[in-house]
């Protein structure tokens, strides 16, 4: 066993890196840094966690707001007569953003200031009260499903990798995918009718009657000021998740570019797999090697042999070929 053990090494010393290896090794040991327990981890996870709680309480808030400013039997009566008369009382409608507004700050002169902000309770909202800004939006999109648009090979760290960045080919491509299987399928973040699957159902419960027929940035809704500054909490958690997010990310973003580093200068393999241990991490040698396209193959004379005798046009009885493909799988194990 232990000549064994010490002829697998010798093999593995002159196995010379390349880039299937490089890249074998760089994503378990990237995989490993995603999974740490770290502090920053925990940090966006217990972000998560707040956004669900504010969510709660904000959108329990938000229709009590929006159902003061439109009874319930005003929407019943409104509806009524829609059916009766058509379109001409087609004026009760589901929004899941509002212009909330109170007038209990003073300006300068001491006279009532009317404060006011959008807020969008969709998977695309705005983060900051803008009608239209979605960009970030969209990061607070892809930090909260991250698992789910990991599961579904998409890379929902795009945003964060390349915060930086400008637009780029590379980065459209991510966001593009991760959109797509979050359930965006139209150009209007914003329309229900362009969104399926994770996004129609994140929305779906925020979905609020409201009367008339103008858009949301001209029916300004009456409430008071505690109950703005809790809407404006609501929305600060999910920026901070956004925050919290871009903060982890990061750090595995360092730990990955020296990992890029070290790797490339590396010529053999053995040189990765002792980087792996140095770092705590246990990779599995023999399978590193036995998946590789070219390594064991290429480096092992007697693998190397028998692949060569396997392509002879030999006459060759059946048995013979089943024994010989036999000891040539015995020897990649």
């Amino acid at each position: 066993m232990q000549n064994k053990n010490n002829n697998q090494k010798g093999t593995m010393t002159k196995i010379r890196m390349n880039t299937e290896l490089r890249n074998k090794l760089f994503n378990k040991i990237k995989n490993v840094f995603e999974n740490e327990d770290t502090q920053e981890r925990e940090a966006f996870l217990q972000a998560r966690e707040t956004v669900d709680q504010q969510y709660t309480m904000a959108s329990e808030l938000a229709k009590e707001v929006v159902e003061r400013s439109y009874p319930v039997d005003d929407v019943a009566t409104l509806r009524h007569f829609k059916k009766k008369y058509g379109q001409p009382c087609d004026v009760v409608a589901k929004d899941k953003c509002f212009y909330f507004a109170h007038n209990e700050d003073k300006d300068e002169d001491g006279d009532e200031k009317e404060t006011k902000s959008h807020f969008d309770f969709g998977l695309f909202g705005n983060l900051n009260g803008s009608e239209y800004d979605h960009e970030d939006g969209k990061r607070f999109a892809f930090a909260y499903y991250r698992e789910e648009l990991k599961a579904k090979d998409c890379n929902p760290d795009i945003f964060a990798q390349q915060n930086e960045n400008k637009d780029n080919p590379h980065k459209t491509k991510h966001v593009d995918e991760c959109m797509k299987a979050l359930g965006n399928v139209g150009s209007n973040v914003y329309s229900n009718d362009d969104n399926t699957g994770m996004a129609k159902e994140f929305n779906h419960p925020y979905f609020l009657d409201v009367i008339g027929t103008s858009y949301c940035r001209s029916r300004a809704i009456a409430c008071t000021k505690n109950e703005y500054e809790a809407f404006e909490t609501w929305r600060i958690a999910k920026g901070n998740l956004v925050t919290k997010h871009q903060t982890w990310i990061d750090t595995i973003q360092k730990q990955c570019d020296q990992l890029k580093i070290g790797l490339k200068a590396y010529r053999y393999l053995s040189e990765g797999i002792e980087l792996a241990t140095e770092l705590g991490i246990q990779v599995d040698e023999a399978e590193l090697i036995r998946t590789n396209s070219t390594g064991l193959t290429i480096y092992n004379p007697s693998n190397l042999a028998s692949m060569i005798k396997g392509m002879k046009n030999k006459n060759q009885s059946r048995e013979a070929k089943i024994l010989a493909r036999k000891k040539y799988e015995e020897s990649l194990n």
